[in-house]
């Protein structure tokens, strides 16, 4: 292998290793969007570090509430740190708010820049012209106006490629958007809406069943 190639493939290696982190609780390295950041606060008390950017100590957890529930049952952050912490008992659903407060803050740039729609008739035009890039369903919406945003879908072949987000409810989508009983949505292009994705996927993995 010529000389350039093998130091490219180093330097690979190397900027992997550098977004990697180690989870304190099941000691797995994974990339860092994979993982959330707890940093320790001034009282020392340990909140979540969502964007990852706080200056102060923190821990890695991999991004999963029932295993940042064993963290703070294991008292994993103190080991960690190797001095007392003050761990909330709410942690995990401290840590699901910010996330959602992250998800729905993301989906107001997008309405405001033009690439979020509302509505069921928008919702339906976008999907009728495949000019959509992920479904927005209320939590608390009828399973019956969900139904049939799902055969819209079907009927132009892309079930299987449009992504759902449904762990908001109404009243949260409505704040957010500054609507009025938000049931329906759909992301419908541009930057904003890659990094709404990005957060939807961080909160999924967030709330999913871990099976490991």
């Amino acid at each position: 292998m010529p000389q350039g190639e093998m130091t490219t493939g180093l330097e690979a290696d190397k900027r992997a290793d550098k977004n990697l982190r180690t989870c304190c609780v099941t000691r797995e390295s994974l990339p860092k969007a994979d993982l959330i950041r707890f940093a320790l606060g001034p009282n020392g008390e340990i909140l979540p570090d969502i964007a990852g950017k706080a200056g102060a100590r923190g821990v890695w957890v991999t991004a999963n509430e029932q295993i940042l529930a064993q963290a703070v049952a294991k008292k994993a952050f103190a080991r960690a740190l190797k001095t007392n912490v003050n761990v909330p008992d709410n942690l995990v659903e401290i840590t699901r708010a910010h996330l959602q407060k992250r998800l729905l803050g993301a989906l107001g740039l997008a309405m405001k820049g033009g690439h979020l729609v509302t509505g069921y008739a928008k919702v339906r035009s976008a999907i009728e012209k495949g000019k959509i890039d992920a479904l927005i369903a209320a939590s608390d919406g009828s399973m019956d106006g969900r139904k049939k945003m799902t055969q819209l879908l079907r009927a132009v072949e892309l079930e299987d490629e449009v992504p759902l987000i449904d762990f908001l409810t109404a009243e949260q989508l409505s704040l957010a958007l500054g609507g009025k009983n938000v049931i329906h949505a759909a992301l419908v292009g541009g930057a904003a809406t890659k990094s709404a994705m990005d957060r939807a996927h961080q909160l999924a993995r967030f709330s999913a069943e871990n099976t490991g």
